[in-house]
């Protein structure tokens, strides 16, 4: 099996994630040194993208993404810039034929989305998402007995990710935090992970009742400054959601979560049992089985911890008891899209997926300026 070359566009923070996770697909899966091969890297400035390519030990840099586009060795492009670039080198990285991998979220709008979704139609590319936090050994197993029936009738749900990240309201002002640059804020940002994790789950959303708000409504304009930037995006973002199934439930995504460093997790609720999870304790699922004897002698009803850990097909190293941690899900997320690739099978997520969710959230949108339920067909 021979993996495509990759194009990383991008190399801030979760850019060197990404080349974190791709140098260490090898050890996980037992695999050639080499077979996994970052062919190039593009940055806005030649002095980041020459580091950034000593970083990667790949020999080819370049402040323009064009030119990495130009070349025919690169078959596959990890895009990872601020959200307001993504249209643009999606589209042209579909017109050069590569295969698409792109950090969330998928666009700064629906129109954008949708662009991006039929440019890569157009050019037969293969498409994924990085919702990397579905690819938890405990997510898939939840999936699994989910689809295997466990829950029985799935009643409704609740989904969170808080973040502490921007509290300090003196913490300068950042691109996440400008419409402009991100399109939204923790709804777009954080948000769209969890709405991920759910839609994996439980299937697509219909319709949404959302409020936005921003607690901390300007900030310094850089380290030091006296000037103030307006914040013009959400801190939090409350909703209330039906899938198409007709599950009712709620997302809740803050940046504003004192105490709460990186806290994402869900329960399930249904008519055999119940599921739940905390990125926080990766390495379990928690069930509830109704089924289960309810005596005071001998019973066993109430939540059990059933080990996930480090589990995934194939995996050579680490020791599949150690619990997963936060790049192993991005090498997993990313193993999936280059086997997808070499194997010439779907991908899973998608671009037509990170629409679907792109749809969700403007209509959370809309529905905090208006007030009322908003179908998640009227913003598509």
């Amino acid at each position: 099996m021979t993996f495509p070359t990759i194009g990383l566009i991008g190399y801030g923070g979760i850019g060197r994630v990404h080349g974190m996770a791709y140098r260490s697909l090898p050890f996980h899966y037992g695999l050639p040194a080499d077979a996994v091969r970052i062919g190039g890297v593009a940055t806005t400035r030649p002095e980041s993208a020459r580091a950034a390519a000593a970083e990667l030990g790949c020999g080819f840099w370049t402040a323009d993404y064009h030119e990495l586009l130009a070349r025919p060795e690169i078959e596959a492009v990890d895009i990872c810039v601020p959200n307001h670039l993504h249209a643009a080198i999606v589209v042209a990285a579909a017109a050069a034929g590569k295969h698409i991998y792109c950090e969330k979220p998928l666009a700064m709008n629906v129109a954008e989305g949708q662009q991006m979704v039929a440019a890569a139609a157009r050019a037969g590319v293969k498409t994924q998402m990085t919702f990397n936090f579905r690819f938890y050994p405990a997510v898939l197993r939840a999936r699994q007995l989910i689809d295997a029936g466990f829950l029985g009738r799935i009643f409704s749900f609740r989904g969170r990710y808080y973040r502490s990240s921007y509290i300090d309201p003196h913490k300068p002002i950042s691109w996440r935090q400008q419409k402009a640059i991100a399109g939204g804020g923790a709804l777009f940002d954080i948000g769209s992970h969890i709405l991920d994790m759910l839609y994996f789950l439980l299937g697509e959303f219909a319709a949404v009742q959302a409020t936005l708000d921003t607690l901390i409504q300007e900030r310094p304009a850089r380290a030091g400054a006296a000037e103030r930037a307006a914040v013009d995006v959400d801190d939090i973002a409350l909703l209330t959601l039906r899938t198409h199934a007709g599950v009712l439930g709620g997302v809740e995504a803050s940046r504003m979560g004192t105490g709460l460093t990186n806290d994402i997790g869900f329960e399930i609720f249904g008519e055999q049992g119940a599921i739940r999870f905390s990125g926080l304790d990766p390495a379990w699922l928690e069930l509830y089985d109704v089924r289960d004897p309810d005596k005071p002698v001998g019973g066993l009803r109430g939540f059990r911890k059933v080990e996930t850990v480090n589990r995934y097909v194939g995996q050579k190293a680490p020791d599949g008891s150690m619990a997963p941690d936060f790049v192993r899900t991005h090498a997993e997320c990313q193993y999936q899209f280059l086997k997808a690739v070499a194997e010439d099978r779907p991908t899973q997520p998608t671009l037509a997926d990170g629409l679907h969710l792109q749809a969700v959230m403007a209509a959370a949108e809309k529905s905090s300026a208006a007030g009322r339920w908003v179908e998640v067909r009227e913003c598509l």
